[in-house]
């Protein structure tokens, strides 16, 4: 397969090429988008949709139950429809439960601080959800301190054992940025069961992220890579394999023939960040500026033809000031500063509107 056309594969399966009729349908077809930083994840679903939905307008998915926020894999936040996430849970939770057991234990996490915590927030919880604030109010009510991280790892280990999510926003002037954690018993209507929960796992990863393979799945769903490759077994006839290990969807979304060539992708993007081997999307020289860096984060990145050519802050673009672009490479062709503006603007019209 050929550089350009695994980016315009890519593109497409990421529905930047091929957007959505609606941000639902775009979260549908991603499956989990990362977002611990809450903008950045809203804005991923906004840029693969139809029409220029806005921030209140994907707010509003929230709001209406049809998107949560979790722990969804790898121990990182992930926006994902509410139906899905008990099954996907069912899959990941066990391998993050792992990966987080030794910083629990120097917490002081146990069997019982947890049952503590769950009876002293379960009746708190029913009517409307409570702020991450008022759910550290009820862990000191109890004698339980969330400083430390504390706070976060019982947020957490609440969220794993499927009795809390992030739901609606949070009002507020300007631009929310946090969710309430409701009952997923309370909260959630429909619960989707497939019958084999990791093949569908594997099935949907690439529906949203093909051309891609096994590595590129274990580094997302955080299994292992025995787990991964069962679960390419189990999904085969339910995948394309176009070339050895490397597989596409069944079905791929029709380009849209005015989708732009370039665009500004937020922090955390999956078109960069969802792979084991992310030189594909960014030159290796460029990888260090983008991230993740020693503090974990991910630069939000400007994109040409399906190739990172620099990075921005949301920030700076709601001031309008310049991106950070990289030097064209050799060959390379001038950028276009008017497209890039354009793509700029797109965001804070989102921010806005």
């Amino acid at each position: 397969m050929t550089s350009a056309s695994l980016l315009s594969e890519r593109l497409r399966s990421h529905r930047l090429t091929a957007p959505a009729r609606s941000v639902s349908d775009a979260a549908a077809h991603m499956l989990a988008v990362q977002s611990q930083d809450f903008t950045a994840g809203r804005w991923a679903l906004a840029a693969r949709t139809r029409n220029e939905p806005t921030l209140r307008l994907v707010d509003r998915a929230f709001d209406r139950g049809d998107l949560v926020r979790a722990w969804t894999m790898r121990g990182t936040l992930h926006i994902i429809p509410a139906r899905d996430l008990r099954w996907v849970l069912s899959v990941t939770g066990d391998r993050q439960r792992q990966q987080g057991a030794t910083r629990k234990r120097e917490l002081g996490i146990d069997d019982e601080m947890v049952a503590a915590v769950t009876r002293a927030a379960q009746p708190r919880l029913r009517d409307g959800g409570l702020t991450r604030a008022e759910m550290f109010e009820v862990f000191t009510g109890i004698g339980v301190d969330p400083g430390g991280q504390r706070g976060i790892h019982l947020l957490n280990v609440l969220t794993l054992d499927g009795l809390i999510c992030q739901g609606p926003v949070s009002a507020r002037e300007g631009i929310a940025r946090e969710q309430r954690f409701v009952l997923v018993d309370q909260h959630i209507r429909e619960h989707e069961a497939p019958s084999d929960p990791l093949a569908e796992l594997f099935v949907r990863y690439i529906d949203g992220h093909g051309p891609a393979g096994v590595p590129d799945f274990a580094w997302w769903s955080g299994l292992t890579l025995g787990q991964s490759r069962e679960a390419r077994d189990r999904a085969a006839g339910r995948v394309v394999e176009i070339e050895e290990g490397v597989f596409v969807s069944e079905a791929r979304p029709r380009r849209s023939s005015s989708a732009a060539a370039v665009l500004a992708l937020g922090a955390f993007d999956e078109y960069y960040i969802s792979y084991a081997d992310r030189t594909a999307v960014c030159a290796p020289e460029h990888l260090a500026a983008v991230g993740p860096g020693k503090n974990g984060m991910v630069r939000a990145t400007i994109i040409a033809d399906g190739r990172v050519i620099g990075c921005w802050t949301h920030a700076s673009a709601s001031l309008h000031a310049p991106p950070d672009l990289f030097e064209p490479a050799p060959g390379d062709g001038a950028v276009d500063d008017e497209a890039v503006r354009t793509a700029l603007a797109r965001f804070t019209r989102f921010l806005d509107g």
